[in-house]
């Protein structure tokens, strides 16, 4: 029967002619599983057209999506860490962070930048969890303090947009010290009268939740985003009890108070460019 053999007068193309598909070009959604062509990712400021789930990206996604033209002057690009407890775990610290810079590109997991977002003045530090799972360490309060003095001394306001597992454990005492270092120079901000604009994204965790992450003047989140201090096992485990459905989501936390909105990253620069307008 015809429809059992092979169609001579069709294409076929030899093993060895056979080209595969450069690496990058494709991607897969984490959730819906169907395959995104990388073009149409950017296009979609990295939203899955199928089913609106938010993909991970870094601080230089983000500068695109709201700076203008994806044009600003990046702050403090040098800074990076130093190793005061001398930490080795597997390797010295000072190699993991080599090895992390080289991976990555990065120096550290911030970076901060000043633009302008339909116009307006901003800076902004991003988060980059690729570095070192978006580790809080000793950089990266030290960029966000100087973003805010920064800010003051030029009268821009100040958006954060945090990605991270937490503090930098190998950072110890160093690390938890950003909280109330970054907490401190936010209440100085506050006095000048300059906004600050909290965006959480997948994942916000840690000792970066219980401090700079939610002490802005509007916080905001991305869809589905993980959002709380603890992990869910560790809260079942300690609480013994089963965890409401949806636990820790951005959706679950904006019903609960902790959120002023949810905003899709598609409409993100218009949302934080018209908040700023309305607050000035």
């Amino acid at each position: 029967m015809s429809w059992f053999k092979r169609d001579k007068a069709g294409i076929n193309t030899a093993t060895e002619n056979k080209k595969e598909a450069p690496d990058g070009l494709w991607n897969k959604c984490p959730s819906c599983k169907k395959p995104l062509l990388n073009l149409e990712q950017i296009e979609n400021n990295y939203v899955c057209q199928y089913c609106g789930y938010h993909l991970r990206i870094g601080s230089a996604a983000y500068f695109s999506i709201i700076f203008d033209n994806n044009e600003f002057t990046e702050l403090f690009p040098t800074l990076s860490s130093g190793d005061p407890i001398n930490f080795f775990d597997s390797k010295p610290y000072t190699e993991r962070l080599k090895e992390s810079q080289a991976k990555t590109g990065l120096v550290d997991a911030i970076r901060s930048g000043h633009g302008k977002i339909d116009g307006q003045e901003l800076v902004i530090a991003c988060m980059d969890f690729n570095f070192i799972g978006g580790s809080m360490g000793s950089v990266v309060g030290e960029k966000i303090a100087r973003s805010i003095d920064y800010c003051i001394e030029h009268n821009i306001p100040f958006m954060l947009i945090s990605k991270s597992g937490g503090a930098r454990m190998m950072e110890a005492a160093f690390s938890l010290m950003q909280m109330a270092k970054t907490a401190a120079k936010l209440a100085l901000l506050a006095k000048a009268k300059l906004p600050y604009v909290c965006l959480l994204t997948d994942p916000t965790t840690g000792g970066v939740t219980a401090s700079y992450a939610m002490l802005g003047d509007i916080n905001i989140a991305e869809p589905g985003a993980l959002i709380g201090f603890a992990g869910p096992r560790v809260i079942k485990e300690t609480i013994k009890k089963d965890l409401p459905k949806g636990f820790q989501t951005s959706e679950f936390i904006l019903e609960h108070g902790f959120l002023d909105f949810i905003v899709d990253r598609r409409q993100l620069k218009e949302k934080v460019s018209t908040y700023l307008r309305l607050i000035k």
